[in-house]
């Protein structure tokens, strides 16, 4: 009544085989695999792993100073590595600061402080020095911080203003160094500007 006839025959469902799944190998045992993943701690040879732990480091210290010759790039430390500081590198490079005269008339005026203080008739002429070391610095600081700004502003046009963000104590402490002991060394000449 309910059911189905009889003179009807089941569809026949062909079995299509799944392809093989799984690693193809058995999985290792625990004590097994974690005997292939232990390492010791403390190395067998002290002195070895030292002696080659120190020559790794003194191989990476000699081409991070040969890099700061040259300027390579991916060998370069952390704080100078990058095109946006290499950009204010080559710009601070290619002009004159008056940062860079900081040093030297620093050193003059030491040396006439030293004379004043045991010479009296050179008193007038101490105090007359600390002024302009005042005035030196001020006016360097005035010439590295108008040249920061303009390294800024320059870097916001070639590289969008997020990658010219914190450039400007970079800019100003490689203005007030010497050209002949800036570290990375100089890669232009003067005159030379970056584009």
């Amino acid at each position: 009544m309910f059911g189905r006839k009889k003179d009807e025959e089941a569809p026949i469902v062909e079995e299509i085989e799944a392809p093989p799944s799984g690693k193809g190998r058995p999985t290792p045992r625990r004590k097994v695999a974690e005997a292939a993943n232990k390492r010791p701690l403390v190395p067998t040879d002290r002195g070895a792993a030292r002696r080659a732990e120190r020559e790794k480091m003194n191989a990476a210290r000699a081409r991070m100073n040969e890099a700061m010759i040259t300027g390579k790039e991916e060998d370069l430390p952390a704080q100078h590595r990058g095109p946006v500081r290499r950009y204010v590198r080559d710009y601070i490079d290619a002009r004159f600061s008056l940062g860079e005269l900081f040093l030297p008339l620093s050193g003059a005026i030491v040396v006439i402080l030293l004379i004043s203080t045991f010479n009296a008739s050179w008193a007038a002429i101490g105090v007359t020095a600390i002024l302009a070391l005042y005035a030196i610095v001020a006016i360097a600081l005035v010439d590295a911080l108008i040249a920061a700004f303009r390294v800024r502003r320059q870097l916001r046009e070639k590289f969008g203003e997020d990658r010219a963000k914190r450039t400007m104590m970079y800019t100003v402490m490689r203005a007030f160094q010497l050209r002949r002991t800036r570290m990375p060394k100089p890669q232009v000449k003067r005159g030379e500007y970056p584009r």
